[in-house]
């Protein structure tokens, strides 16, 4: 999910709309979305937390012969002759920007052109992820904490590694609970303290923010994961946060009490994760840079890309400490 508008702010305070394609692929009998080898397409954008969550699931499981991916343009452009809208675009050619691709399934131009082949009379907004039934021709869903379900469990006989469960049921609970505090005020965190218009609704956002940064930094110095002893869906969910964290949200978003690096389990944790085979294909810093600071007009006017600061997730970790 990304922010296409300040449409989502009210009273001062930014104020995440709900997504509206909410259908499942399924194994059940006479499901309408069956999981099938090839039939489903995945929209990304290396810049937006949401999409690449769904892709490091991808990636995890070992779905990229099962499932196709597409990565749009980082900087959000003019979706549409004669409107306003800016928004998620394809590249017009293979080498425009390193990263980005042309539509390979619709030929269309933009995510927005997605949805409303899905649906004609669409007035939502034109968020990534997208998952596309190339059969059917539509959306099955635009939900993050979906999609990665199903990519969890339904596509397991396409799977590389089928094995791998980031939903564990013996952590379930925990996992739920985990994401019940760090979604709002971390993942979503970050995003109430940028586009936050009064001060007020700024302040209680970064105190919310840093509250929970510090509670997993308690958290992380008793155990190697967010939610238990193994890597999660809570693990996955809070590094895509973490690792933009530093190059963007500390300085765009105004999020300037603490570094990530500067919180030793934190930082390690996010190593961590970073180091698990597959996760860094999942992360462009040169996209996520390229669009925050590029794409904020109402936060950034100039359009200025910071060279620094330069974060190295490569160089050794301490987590392994935990057993």
């Amino acid at each position: 999910m990304a922010l296409s508008t300040l449409s989502d702010v009210a009273d001062g305070e930014f104020k995440r709309k709900e997504t509206t394609f909410r259908n499942f692929i399924s194994s059940q009998p006479g499901a309408e979305f069956p999981p099938e080898n090839g039939r489903y397409h995945l929209y990304i954008s290396y810049a937006c937390p949401w999409a690449s969550r769904c892709y490091a699931f991808m990636k995890l499981k070992g779905l990229e012969d099962a499932i196709g991916l597409t990565v749009v343009k980082p900087m959000w452009e003019r979706t549409k002759e004669g409107d306003d809208h800016f928004g998620w675009v394809f590249a017009k050619t293979e080498d425009e920007v390193p990263g980005a691709q042309r539509d390979p399934i619709n030929g269309v131009t933009s995510i927005r052109a997605l949805y409303d082949l899905a649906n004609p009379d669409y007035t939502g907004r034109y968020t990534v992820p997208v998952l596309w039934d190339k059969e059917k021709k539509t959306i099955v869903n635009n939900e993050s904490s979906e999609i990665t379900k199903m990519f969890n469990f339904e596509f397991n006989n396409f799977a590389k590694h089928p094995d791998v469960n980031l939903y564990p049921a013996h952590l379930k609970s925990n996992i739920e609970q985990v994401n019940s505090w760090t979604y709002n005020s971390i993942n979503n965190g970050v995003y109430r303290c940028g586009f936050a218009t009064k001060q007020k609704p700024y302040e209680e956002a970064f105190a919310e923010l840093f509250a929970a940064l510090d509670r997993c930094e308690d958290i992380l110095s008793k155990q190697r994961y967010i939610a238990g002893n193994e890597l999660t869906e809570a693990d996955v969910r809070l590094f895509v946060t973490l690792v933009r964290f530093d190059q963007v949200y500390y300085v765009h978003f105004k999020c300037n009490k603490r570094l990530i690096h500067q919180y030793p389990n934190l930082f390690n944790y996010t190593k961590d994760i970073y180091q698990t085979p597959s996760i860094a294909d999942t992360v462009n810093m040169f996209h996520i840079k390229q669009h925050y600071y590029r794409s904020h007009p109402s936060i950034n006017p100039h359009g200025i890309v910071p060279v620094g600061p330069i974060v190295d997730f490569t160089t050794k970790h301490d987590r392994d400490r935990f057993k």
